[in-house]
């Protein structure tokens, strides 16, 4: 290749660094942001926003009091708002506010992780599985990842920082391996939600659109021993906001990127794994709204499933949008034409992928109905299942069980298990005979689980008579099943039990042959890919996201979209002029009452151009001097396609000001408390 022609090529390989990225904290670009803005970022900068940032069980928080105050988004509390409520009466409907700190009521299956350590283990993870073929390196990888989970936390009791949850991270698809060290709180109570008319204002139709008006933030507290917890880290609010124009950052912790995926790991995704998706989801969509009508107690049930599963929807079909812009398999195919060149590796790594990739088209839907049991769309079913395979794995040594059962992950689920929270016995039904019918339909009638399944029943009566039965709605018969063990469980005739006991050694079958000839070539071939970026780029790059804690920065900004200039800052008198009376377009009573009193000019939603992805929902959006200056809680439109690439016109995410929480707090619902643990006076 001609040498000019070699380096035009290398320098479209590699991501464009701009204001992208979605940095580690052990390599944030300090020195950049100090050259383009003007700003230093110290250790001790990094270090105090860390341990102020939390990982909740699905999205990212941040201490905001030195007693344990958290602040995150009112979608993000949806679960513990819900799982307070009947079919009556919903706190998620109505709010919540807590008048004081005994009225704070606990969310029984959220929780709370602080990163206070980072440890690279990649020498050992490479040592275990050295001169090892695929298969042989996943089992021996998977087994040390185990151990060494263990070992921490195990030394973390004998040390001064108390138990630590210890969890491996892999980095750049293979190229690096962490141990990160969390401490967790798992007594978080809610304080404080909004309605969810003006949390959630203006509902699927504005999701992902800017401007927008929502008040989506809610606020928690950790406790410890049962009081709150001491917190001396923690990120004090700048109410006034920030400027257009500003320097601002994110910490938190996005879900999941495929930035670095090969293209034919891209083409999977385009051609099987999300239309399959958006089919089955889209048609229970359906279901949803149809079950939600029969009633006003069926939708109250409806209220936080059906956000979750309209906003699932909108993100896939614009992930599915993304992969069928050429533009995006171009770039691909060039960064890996680029590694190809200066690679010199043994093999070619990009083509085990395609192989692979090619054989888990084959047994995809037959992995996806049952071990990803989209067939069985059941809260009880997992209940049951969980207890069907804690009961097997547990008597096993800890390095040779399914992973998600290995000793660190107990304590977890036995949180979930025990848990007494609602089980809605007629949603359920619905949504098991849905995917009941779907997996018949996917599957065939002949596949041997099916037809064990549906011969004299029909997905209707299979699932009526389960969600009938069944008794494990009953948090404390769940709790006697999991302390009773092996002999307790085997010795059940529930009929849920019973289910996930007769798919399980299919469940387990496919699962095994997916690990063997989808899973290991693909890491395999992954952990060489890494080591060609890594000569190549070093660690000038950042990984994709793993749900695990990342810090970006970027400034206060709008866009222009078809020619219009898009502002970033929206205001409260346009939510007024934009309201309906109905849903999703209703303000509250509670507003309506003291509109008189209120700013109609203060600053409500705001955009950056800040490289997010879902789970950064509740993320501190945080100046240079180290205040919350914004709520992050979503993107606009474009930013979905964020997920493989970013674009620096368009991409946008989308904050809460800090002047509607104060303006709201203040005059809506008079949390004069409240305010004063948050610094107003």
């Amino acid at each position: 290749m001609h040498r000019i022609a070699f380096f035009l090529l290398l320098a479209a390989a590699m991501p464009a660094m701009a204001d992208e990225g979605m940095w580690t904290f052990d390599n944030f670009p300090a020195a950049a942001v100090k050259r383009d803005y003007g700003v230093d970022i110290k250790a001790e900068w990094l270090d105090r926003v860390r341990l102020s940032t939390l990982r909740l069980s699905n999205c990212t928080a941040s201490f905001v009091s030195p007693h344990g105050l958290i602040l995150t988004n009112h979608h993000c509390a949806e679960t513990c708002l819900a799982d307070m409520s009947s079919p009556e009466a919903s706190f998620d409907e109505r709010g919540f506010g807590a008048l004081d700190r005994h009225g704070e009521q606990r969310c029984l299956t959220q929780l709370a992780d602080v990163l206070v350590d980072m440890e690279n283990v990649t020498d050992k993870v490479a040592g275990a599985v050295a001169g090892l073929d695929a298969a042989a390196a996943n089992e021996a990888r998977k087994k040390t990842l185990t151990s060494l989970e263990k070992t921490c936390e195990q030394a973390s009791l004998k040390s001064k920082t108390g138990r630590l949850e210890c969890q491996s991270v892999t980095l750049y698809e293979g190229g690096q391996y962490f141990l990160y060290k969390y401490k967790r709180y798992t007594d978080l109570r809610i304080v404080f939600a909004p309605e969810a008319d003006i949390a959630a204002f203006g509902g699927d139709p504005d999701n992902f659109q800017f401007p927008r008006w929502c008040l989506d933030f809610a606020i928690m507290r950790a406790y410890e021993n049962g009081k709150p917890a001491r917190t001396p880290n923690y990120l004090s609010i700048d109410f006034a906001g920030p400027r257009e124009g500003q320097l601002v950052f994110v910490s938190g912790h996005p879900g999941s990127t495929a930035r670095l995926l090969t293209h034919a790991q891209l083409q999977f995704d385009r051609d099987v794994r999300l239309p399959t998706w958006l089919l089955r989801n889209s048609e229970l969509r359906g279901r949803y709204i149809q079950f939600g009508k029969t009633s006003a107690a069926a939708d109250r049930m409806l209220l936080a499933p059906l956000n979750s599963l309209e906003n699932g929807i909108k993100v896939r079909r614009k992930l599915l949008d993304a992969l069928h812009e050429d533009d995006l398999m171009a770039r691909k195919t060039t960064a890996e034409s680029a590694l190809r060149a200066t690679a010199g590796l043994d093999g070619d790594p990009w083509h085990d992928i395609e192989l692979a990739t090619r054989r888990e088209r084959s047994i995809f839907l037959q992995y996806n109905y049952l071990e990803g049991a989209a067939g069985f769309n059941s809260a009880l079913f997992r209940y049951a299942r969980a207890l069907l395979r804690g009961a097997d794995e547990r008597p096993k040594p800890n390095t040779e069980r399914l992973r998600e059962y290995a000793d660190t992950s107990i304590p977890r689920i036995e949180q979930l298990l025990f848990a007494s929270v609602p089980v809605y016995t007629e949603f359920e039904t619905m949504t098991l005979s849905f995917s009941l019918e779907r997996m018949r339909e996917w599957l065939g009638p002949d596949n041997p689980v099916v037809r064990r399944l549906l011969t004299t029943d029909t997905p209707d009566s299979l699932a009526t008579r389960l969600m009938s039965q069944t008794k494990l709605n009953d948090a404390a018969a769940r709790k006697q099943l999991w302390d009773g063990g092996k002999a307790a469980v085997d010795a059940s005739q529930d009929p849920m039990i019973e289910l996930a006991r007769s798919i399980d050694a299919e469940s387990r079958s496919i699962r095994k042959r997916y690990e063997t000839e989808v899973e290991a070539p693909i890491n395999a071939a992954s952990e060489k890919i890494a080591a060609a970026r890594f000569k190549a780029y070093g660690t000038q790059v950042y990984p994709d996201a793993t749900f695990t804690l990342r810090l970006n920065y970027g400034t206060v900004q709008g866009w222009v979209e078809n020619g219009t200039p898009i502002e970033p800052f929206t205001h409260l008198d346009r939510a007024f002029e934009r309201a309906t009376g109905s849903s999703p377009f209703k303000i509250p009573d509670s507003w309506m009452r003291v509109r008189d009193r209120l700013d109609m000019r203060t600053p409500f939603n705001i955009s950056t151009n800040n490289d997010i992805v879902g789970g950064n929902s509740g993320s501190p959006l945080i100046d240079a001097e180290g205040r919350i200056v914004g709520l992050m809680f979503d993107g606009n439109i474009h930013s979905i396609s964020g997920d493989y690439w970013f674009d620096q016109a368009k991409n946008r995410s989308v904050a809460l000001h800090p002047a509607i929480i104060r303006e709201a707090l203040e005059k809506v619902y008079g949390a004069k408390s409240l305010l004063a643990e948050l610094g107003v006076r």
